[in-house]
């Protein structure tokens, strides 16, 4: 019996969390034991954890991580920061780190605290055949400095250097992983930009996702219910500087002053809603660029739209763009690394710089001609994404772990 453990920063409605839930499942097998830490031991995705997996949690509260959460999410936080003195023990860490940000012009509040948060976790008192970080930052700190298995895994998911994170902030984690797997080539050349000495280690694992499920689900509930019948947007993202909503809202309303019947829709919430809103309200947009938050179930929103939208500034490898791939839509996605690995411009989607005159031809381009819109949908729609190879290396790779964990 090999015991897998998983740690992940919360369970909130985000693809990193969907992603591993999806691996998860693939690893419902009577040689496997999988256990499951969320350092903040919150999120919406708590109730579809699968019944096999062991939530080492007490108490999980499936409680929004989002913008609304802030007084919750700072509480347990709090908490961390004065177990084990966590707060206390990081003070040069945290003025070092706070310097370095301040100076690159960005301080990130998020990034300084995560490792508070891992010093702060109870240790857990067993040994694993192979310890999973499913994201950067305080998952990554907390298995490499506080979890005793055989095999430490690392999962990556963003531009490193782009993101905010640095070999200072990490304080030498990745060093300790035995694997470290990048979500896309983009990805894992921003991350070796920061750490070529781990170039051996690091390989390529893209997300994984259920299109079966995708499928199914686009067939469950109401979707759009407000009787539009003009040409429909969709975009599911974070509202966060990295989604680029400052270049895209002016872009409904010049598809408006040239004559378009065409109304844009985020569904996602985040830090930047107050922002948000407000750019709307300043364009005249509140009719036409609508915010319907974090949405339990997006994929009948997705089924129902007639184009998707990826306009960011930066991505590790987007799996909103795979999931409106795998419910067959056509694509304009920002001419970033990870968006390249996902659209072949001109064959099953437009890869566009990111300003709002781009954006905007881009879309009427495939609001007039339908029928390249279409060869689109059918590109996209007949593209595999089962891993089958990544997920057996990765497999592979647990069932060799051998010998006795760090520090016994």
């Amino acid at each position: 019996m090999k015991k897998v453990l998983f740690v992940i920063n919360t369970m909130g409605q985000a693809g990193a969390e969907r992603a591993m839930l999806e691996l998860m499942k693939l690893m419902n097998l009577p040689d496997y034991e999988i256990s499951l830490l969320v350092l903040l031991n919150r999120g919406e995705l708590f109730s579809e954890v699968p019944g096999f997996v062991k939530v080492l949690n007490p108490n999980p509260d499936s409680g929004s991580v989002l913008a609304g959460a802030k007084p919750a999410l700072a509480k347990l936080v709090i908490g961390k920061s004065f177990r084990n003195a966590s707060f206390f023990r990081n003070i040069p860490w945290l003025f070092r780190n706070f310097q370095e940000q301040k100076k690159a012009g960005r301080v990130q509040p998020d990034k300084l605290l995560w490792k508070i948060v891992s010093d702060g976790t109870a240790v857990l008192k067993e040994t694993y055949d192979a310890a999973v970080a499913y994201l950067e930052g305080g998952a990554a700190y907390y298995v490499a400095d506080h979890v005793e298995a055989k095999r430490k895994m690392a999962f990556i998911h963003i531009e490193y250097g782009k993101s905010g994170f640095t070999p200072v902030l990490d304080h030498g984690c990745y060093d300790k992983m035995d694997r470290i797997y990048a979500v896309s080539l983009g990805v894992k050349e921003s991350f070796l930009q920061m750490y070529p000495a781990l170039a051996g280690k690091t390989k390529i694992f893209n997300n994984v996702i259920n299109t079966d499920l995708i499928k199914k689900r686009a067939e469950e509930g109401a979707g759009f219910t407000d009787g539009f019948r003009g040409f429909r947007i969709v975009t599911i993202g974070r509202l966060h500087y990295q989604k680029g909503y400052d270049i895209t809202i002016p872009v409904v309303m010049k598809l408006k002053e040239r004559g378009y019947d065409v109304r844009w829709y985020v569904l996602g919430d985040g830090p930047q809603r107050k922002e948000v809103e407000q750019w709307i309200q300043e364009a005249g947009a509140e009719k036409d660029f609508i915010l319907l938050g974090a949405v339990r179930n997006p994929y009948p929103y997705l089924k129902q739209c007639d184009l998707y939208v990826h306009a960011t500034r930066y991505e590790g490898k987007s799996i909103a763009i795979e999931e409106a791939q795998a419910l067959g839509k056509a694509v304009i996605a920002s001419d970033c690394p990870g968006n390249r690995e996902q659209i072949r411009n001109g064959e099953n989607g437009l890869l566009v710089p990111l300003n709002q005159e781009k954006i905007t031809e881009a879309v009427i381009t495939l609001m007039e001609e339908e029928g390249q819109r279409r060869r689109f949908e059918q590109a996209n729609a007949q593209i595999d994404f089962s891993r089958k190879e990544q997920i057996a290396e990765f497999m592979q790779f647990i069932n060799s772990a051998g010998g006795k964990g760090r520090g016994e």
